[in-house]
């Protein structure tokens, strides 16, 4: 199965990254389709507006909706439609499993002060977050997303065991890593990990990221 993601964006340009590391190589081995839009190609003035001032007035510049209904008609999307907003829920990595396992993901990105209300409640069927902080535009927020997702797919990673053991695959964090040499100017890295014995490392491993999740989770419960 090939995942068709569909990005809607002023910026085409910003996903030129998608042709390097693991996303190019999940599109090579043909999971996954980029479908990069630009939105201003649904305007119809000479200037291609897609802002306006907005009503009741205030700082800022709003994204109109018509272009965003339009871009997303002429595609025929089908859902997830996912508005990237400052309001929205907390992407986390069960999105991404969720995303990986479909056929096509619609994210549109806002920029400017905001995007018109009515592309979250009448176009958008999700309206997602990095964290509560605010991006210049919906682009930088859209790449992660994508990364996130597309390193779950076949043919994405040259060991997909690996994406099953990194943090929040299952709930909580996973433990450190370490690498030779086994000091490093004398640091050295756990006894335990270097004695061979793989249900003691296991072990390890799993205790290890019970107290970095305990430590490191407590303010965001």
């Amino acid at each position: 199965m090939t995942l068709r993601i569909n990005v809607v964006t002023i910026f085409p340009a910003f996903f030129e990254p998608l042709a390097l590391s693991i996303p190019a190589r999940a599109a090579a081995a043909g999971s996954v389709v980029y479908n990069i839009v630009d939105l201003r190609d649904f305007t119809h003035d000479r200037h291609r507006t897609v802002d306006d001032y907005p009503f009741g007035g205030g700082p800022g510049m709003v994204m109109k909706p018509g272009p965003f209904f339009e871009a997303v008609e002429s595609l025929g999307a089908r859902e997830p439609i996912v508005l990237l907003s400052a309001r929205g829920r907390r992407f986390a990595q069960a999105d991404a499993v969720r995303y990986a396992a479909g056929e096509e993901l619609t994210i549109l990105c806002g920029h400017y002060k905001d995007v018109d209300q009515r592309v979250a409640d009448h176009l958008a069927t999700e309206e997602i977050s990095l964290g509560d902080f605010v991006l210049s535009g919906g682009e930088p927020a859209a790449l992660a997303i994508i990364d996130a997702t597309v390193r779950l797919l076949e043919g994405a990673m040259s060991d997909q065991e690996s994406a099953r053991t990194d943090s929040h695959w299952l709930p909580g964090l996973s433990a450190p890593s370490y690498t030779r040499p086994a000091d490093f100017r004398g640091l050295r890295v756990p006894d335990i990990l270097l004695s061979g014995d793989h249900a003691k490392i296991a072990e390890w491993r799993s205790s290890e990221g019970r107290r970095l999740t305990e430590e490191r989770r407590k303010e965001t419960g």
